[in-house]
């Protein structure tokens, strides 16, 4: 016979074992993550001291800042490459590699700066040259 009660045992929880397996996931994790910070590119669009006249004939190609074209002083219809490729052609004429000087806005959009370029390379039109505004007194913001 035992009368004595039974001893009830409390359950264990052994934390070494789970911290050392945290530790070991906080090594791995900070081995392999790379920090590599993400390029910013600042630009600062530069002005001009001089200007300089083209001394072969010129196609003034203008874009505004909402991205309209004006070849020639004369605004196109729309915005698509084949209007604008059939305007240079027709403004050149029977030039055989004329200077295209594009004069876009500060806040004309990139895409159509390149459009003309691009246009004018699948012309043949090699000879780029952008306009610009003689710097004043102070520098260009």
């Amino acid at each position: 016979m035992q009368f004595r009660p039974k001893r009830i045992e409390e359950p264990e929880i052994n934390l070494i074992p789970l911290i050392d397996v945290l530790l070991m996931a906080l090594i791995f994790l900070l081995l392999t993550t790379s920090f590599s910070h993400e390029a910013q590119l600042r630009l600062q669009l530069p002005s001009a001291h001089t200007q300089s006249k083209p001394q072969q004939p010129a196609l003034r190609v203008a874009i505004d800042a909402g991205g309209q074209y004006f070849v020639g002083g004369k605004a196109l219809l729309n915005t698509s490459e084949s209007v604008l490729r059939q305007a240079m052609a027709e403004a050149a004429g029977t030039q055989k590699n004329p200077v295209v000087i594009i004069e876009a806005d500060r806040r004309t959009p990139n895409g159509a700066v390149v459009k003309v370029m691009d246009v004018a390379r699948q012309l043949g039109f090699v000879h780029l040259a952008f306009a610009t505004q003689k710097a004043t007194g102070g520098s260009a913001p």
